[in-house]
């Protein structure tokens, strides 16, 4: 199962992007593979340059899990990065005004969660308005595509 932040590509030009392990608790592993998780407006922070931190992701509790030891659903969860790799973030980050930003959950062939996180940087109104019309290019291409085949 894949959960995808669109609204980051939207709002963001991506530079650089980081596969990183999750931090979850029990429960919410069985909630992520059931796909009840959303990415829109997560984001990541560098914390004392040691470790990196996702806030704002929602995962739903599992509804056959205990409600007692239940974690938070928006809870921050830590991300499991290289200490090399947390460091040349937190230099580009500091350096170059740029935000962290999530893309993508999921599991990899060894079936450990994994997220996908960018180095980005916002998008002013008209580079936004680019991306809509060359999009909306893309879609009337493969009409007309269609349509002659």
């Amino acid at each position: 199962m894949t959960i995808e932040n669109r609204k980051a590509r939207y709002h963001f030009e991506t530079l650089e992007t980081y596969e990183a392990g999750v931090e979850l608790a029990g429960s919410e592993v069985k909630s992520v593979r059931s796909g009840k998780a959303n990415l829109n407006g997560a984001f990541a922070r560098v914390i004392r340059e040691k470790e990196i931190w996702l806030f704002g992701m929602h995962i739903a509790r599992y509804e056959n899990a205990d409600p007692r030891l239940a974690p938070d659903e928006n809870r921050s969860r830590r991300l499991l990065l290289k200490k090399k790799e947390i460091a040349k973030i937190a230099e580009r980050v500091k350096l170059e005004r740029l935000a962290i930003t999530a893309l993508k959950l999921y599991f990899n062939s060894r079936k450990r969660a994994k997220i996908l996180i960018a180095l980005a940087r916002g998008k002013k109104l008209s580079d936004k308005r680019e991306t809509i019309k060359e999009r909306d290019v893309k879609i009337n291409l493969k009409r007309a595509m269609k349509r002659s085949a």
